[in-house]
């Protein structure tokens, strides 16, 4: 990670993808990692794709129609090791492409901690993004309505549910099928300030107001 451009590289034209020059993890490793399998599995001549599609579910756990999903597609070459992975358009609604490539970069100097299985980064060393937060309009417009509303004195945090896709889950790892969305709003701009939620057994929490302002002093959590 410390030499990311050597062995990473990023596009986000059509779509978000971070592609791996010098694979390392093995498909197996993925699912020992998760203990979810794929939701679809497609062979190519060059290797094969995985996609993990989530889907977002009502107050009582059953699918909302019309659907509304993200996805994300892991791409392996014939030695079954990773070469790139995907993210779907939706999920870019609440994680904006330039936010999640800083997040990436950040990683290089992260604190591990086993225990806990997490890493926690401060990155105050990368140049802060211009880009514009996402507002909460243009987010509920693609997500719809959130299952509660939780609000304080400035801030509003909307909680959704999206389930993944698999009839393959190791037993007692039933509930990482669930995904616990949370997205946090300023009451006064209607910005989206913090994303928090677990995917495929990876918590993730990116609060973007560190990402701007002088302090630079970002904060990106992932724990298995």
């Amino acid at each position: 990670m410390h030499d990311f451009d050597e062995n990473f590289s990023i596009s986000s034209e059509n779509k978000f993808s971070v592609h791996f020059k010098n694979p390392l993890l093995y498909s197996d490793d993925f699912v020992s990692l998760s203990k979810l399998q794929a939701s679809e599995k497609t062979l190519y001549s060059s290797g094969k794709k995985w996609r993990y599609i989530f889907r977002k579910m009502d107050k009582d756990g059953h699918l909302i129609k019309p659907e509304v999903n993200f996805y994300f597609d892991l791409y392996f070459d014939n030695n079954n090791l990773l070469t790139e992975w995907v993210f779907s358009p939706l999920f870019l609604e609440i994680a904006p492409a330039e936010f999640l490539e800083v997040s990436l970069r950040s990683l290089a100097d992260a604190e591990i901690n086993t225990g806990e299985k997490q890493l926690r980064t401060n990155f105050d060393y990368i140049e802060k993004t211009s880009a514009k937060l996402p507002q909460k309009a243009q987010v509920l417009s693609k997500l719809g309505k959130p299952l509660k509303i939780k609000s304080k004195k400035t801030e509003e945090k909307y909680y959704y549910h999206f389930q993944l896709d698999t009839a393959e889950v190791e037993k007692g790892y039933e509930d990482r099928k669930l995904s616990v969305i949370k997205l946090t709003f300023d009451k006064a701009s209607s910005q989206l300030l913090k994303m928090a939620g677990r995917f495929a057994g990876l918590k993730i929490s990116i609060d973007y107001r560190k990402y701007q302002g002088d302090d630079m002093q970002s904060l990106v959590k992932l724990s298995e």
